[in-house]
């Protein structure tokens, strides 16, 4: 009996071929799933969807990310806020609250340096706690400078513009309480004539925020709690160093 050849056309060969080397992928990238399988019964945990991937992605390299379940995960903890300054000018108490006020409030240390620098420097002259400054402005703006309320208080510490506008400097610019240091410049000394108008701290700042009606004092109070807050995040900070 004579053997029969059957000669296939030039496209079934291609058709062929294509079928073939699918089917040798296939094969391979299945071996190697079963063996990861058995791998991550004994290890632990295996990355399935990295295996998936690999499997329909044949003909690249297969990389598996396998840990054991006791293994402990772990954390980088996140790299500290940089101490900035400005040429000198800012003592360590107010830096170590920069730092804590760029990450409260989610705004770059960089834009707030010249907000301390002013609270620092105005607090100094009219006898206040620059920190106090500094907890006004995140209770009335969360340091916004071009924050504006519904009543027309502007800026960072929403001075009125048309009770205040004699406490401005002479060189001060056009809209000048949007600007970040004429703002505190100006809300600083607001601040302080409340607190000596008043008779004291609560009282002063009642009338600052124009609540002087309110029994409850809870302006006052949300001032001075966050007041607390930025105390609490210097000496932690302090302690830290100490630590470190």
């Amino acid at each position: 009996m004579f053997a029969t050849t059957t000669i296939l056309s030039p496209g079934m060969q291609r058709v062929s071929a294509v079928f073939a080397e699918w089917l040798q992928r296939f094969l391979t990238a299945a071996g190697v799933f079963f063996l990861l399988w058995l791998g991550a019964v004994q290890a632990g945990v295996v990355d399935f969807p990295a295996v998936r991937k690999a499997v329909f992605e044949s003909g690249e390299p297969i990389v598996v990310a396998v840990q054991s379940a006791a293994d402990p995960v772990i954390e980088t903890p996140p790299a500290p806020a940089p101490v900035l300054d400005v040429d000198g000018q800012l003592n360590s108490r107010m830096r170590r609250a920069l730092n804590y006020v760029a990450r409260r409030y989610n705004v770059s240390n960089e834009a707030l340096v010249p907000i301390f620098s002013a609270a620092q420097h105005n607090a100094s002259k009219l006898g206040l706690d620059p920190l106090l400054i500094i907890a006004v402005i995140g209770i009335e703006s969360r340091f916004n400078p071009f924050s504006q309320s519904v009543v027309g208080a502007q800026g960072l510490m929403q001075v009125m513009p048309t009770m205040h506008a004699d406490k401005l400097p002479d060189d001060a610019g056009e809209l000048p309480f949007f600007d970040p240091v004429t703002n505190v410049l100006v809300g600083s000394k607001v601040l302080k004539e409340s607190i000596v108008r008043g008779g004291g701290l609560v009282e002063g700042l009642q009338q600052f925020g124009g609540a002087s009606s309110d029994p409850e004092r809870r302006y006052a109070s949300k001032v001075l709690s966050e007041h607390q807050r930025l105390q609490a995040a210097v000496q932690s900070a302090v302690q830290t160093a100490r630590k470190a």
